[in-house]
């Protein structure tokens, strides 16, 4: 049948249902899971609800999306049900005294996309049983080829005095084949789990996976006040940094650029940079490329 989510046998459909039942309600690390057939961007809509009010702890999945985002508004899209598309709801200002969560200062919320990065990478790790690492800030490599990519993204509050939420999304080329990848314009070559070798490429215990370690880090992120030191986070997140230790060229908004090494990530998840000009520490949003 054309438009069928089962005319393609290697991609089978996402069951909303049971994704729900796994990882939402009272038994689940989440609030609330929505499976979406076709959405222009998961961000977006993650975004559009923070707008609205919406608590902590959605999940927004899409079987496609037409317009995904990533870093300096690129867009980027896949065939159906070809990868994994999902946008979390945090708000990691607020506090939670069910949990004894106390509010997280905005200065640590640069570590959610690292954190990300690190459920990733276990996740893959687990159940693709392939071994990758981490170009900081954002992307996920697999034999140097990116494979996946982390988005982090502000939502202001209602009010000036209500913290902004943050919306984590996290795109994933699952089974992608070679005249299917995407160009990357950061230079770096594109790759899939099945173009890798993964052992598995079903989605759904892959993103089942992902949501529970991302759910499991974050708890241990928030229980420790957003100190990724003491929650262990940093020491995980440099154990998978592939950018640590190697040569790197930054390209600045500005056009200008340098070189150098990177020797490490500090405590607020900045990456630090020796060069011939001193140590310099830097924020994704401070770079325009990082090569």
């Amino acid at each position: 049948m054309p438009g069928s989510p089962y005319t393609d046998l290697d991609r089978p459909p996402l069951s909303a249902a049971r994704l729900a039942r796994a990882l939402a309600g009272p038994d689940g690390p989440w609030r609330r899971l929505e499976v979406r057939a076709e959405t222009g961007s998961t961000n977006a809509d993650v975004a559009a609800a923070a707008q609205a009010g919406e608590a902590a702890g959605l999940v927004v999945v899409a079987e496609r999306q037409t317009s995904g985002r990533g870093r300096r508004g690129r867009v980027w899209q896949s065939p159906p049900r070809a990868g994994i598309a999902a946008s979390v709801l945090l708000r990691p200002g607020e506090g939670d005294d069910e949990r004894g969560w106390s509010p997280v200062p905005p200065a640590a919320y640069g570590w959610l996309p690292l954190l990300a990065g690190v459920a990733l990478v276990e996740a893959v790790a687990r159940l693709a049983e392939l071994e990758a690492g981490l170009k900081w800030p954002n992307d996920l490599l697999i034999d140097d080829a990116k494979c996946a990519g982390v988005l982090a993204e502000s939502v202001p509050g209602a009010t000036p005095a209500q913290p902004p939420a943050i919306v984590l999304g996290i795109g994933l080329n699952v089974t992608l084949r070679a005249d299917e990848l995407p160009e990357n314009p950061t230079g770096l070559p594109a790759t899939s789990l099945l173009l890798a070798g993964a052992a598995a490429t079903d989605r759904d215990p892959l993103l089942r996976a992902l949501l529970r370690g991302l759910a499991g880090w974050y708890a241990r992120w928030r229980a420790a006040g957003g100190d990724a030191v003491g929650c262990g986070l940093r020491d995980a997140y440099l154990a998978a940094c592939a950018t640590v230790g190697r040569q790197v060229r930054v390209l600045l908004p500005d056009g200008s650029e340098f070189r150098g090494t990177a020797t490490g990530v500090d405590p607020d998840g900045l990456l630090v940079v020796s060069g011939p000009t001193g140590e310099r520490r830097l924020a994704a949003g401070d770079i325009l490329h990082l090569r």
